[in-house]
């Protein structure tokens, strides 16, 4: 399965908060907040913690993206790429 957390990196830009700074406030570890940034998957307590600190509901800050068009995103980097 793959997600994305975009949304919620686009959230915390929007209301100039930090990374660090939600972290704390959700009290993530270190080695959850490095998952995120790579597109894995979290337990929902964790983003439910998320949810709370800031007020929104799971798809404001997570989407699921088919696989199909991941590597559909990934052939066309590799074309452009070539280009």
């Amino acid at each position: 399965m793959m997600v994305s957390y975009n949304k919620l990196w686009k959230l915390l830009i929007d209301r100039k908060m930090s990374v660090p700074a939600l972290r704390k406030e959700a009290a993530i570890a270190p080695n959850t907040m490095t998952r995120m940034r790579k597109d894995q998957e979290v337990t929902l307590s964790v983003l439910g913690r998320i949810c709370e600190v800031l007020d929104v509901d799971f798809g404001d800050i997570v989407e699921y993206v088919h696989e199909s068009h991941e590597s559909e995103a990934d052939a066309e980097m590799e074309t452009t790429e070539y280009l």
